[in-house]
């Protein structure tokens, strides 16, 4: 097959930036996964009736909810980050091509 003199194939993934914010929107919003997920099971010890696991924060069962409805509240925002910051680092490395070009994905 024969090469054409102007065609050059490193145009069609051309030499990116680094990703390291895209990463490091990764490791936070793990974090924020993380403390979403500690902090609910902490207040649902608190309602079971352990309510030592924050001290004075959610001795009452009105407080507890409160540290419930927050650590699912940074849960789901954790994990949106992350799917997030995922899909953008992933779509880094897709080639430069036309849409139209691409096979179809039902």
């Amino acid at each position: 097959m024969k090469i054409s003199d102007g065609f050059d194939a490193r145009r069609l993934r051309p030499k990116g930036q680094s990703n390291w914010r895209m990463r490091f929107s990764a490791a936070i919003s793990a974090i924020l996964a993380t403390a979403g997920v500690l902090l609910a099971m902490a207040g649902v010890a608190s309602l079971i009736g352990h309510p030592a696991a924050l001290g004075e924060l959610n001795a009452s069962p009105a407080g507890a909810v409160v540290i419930i409805v927050l650590g699912l509240f940074l849960l789901y925002f954790g994990v949106w980050l992350w799917r997030r910051s995922r899909r953008r680092r992933r779509r880094a490395g897709e080639l430069n091509m036309s849409p139209h070009l691409m096979k179809k994905h039902d």
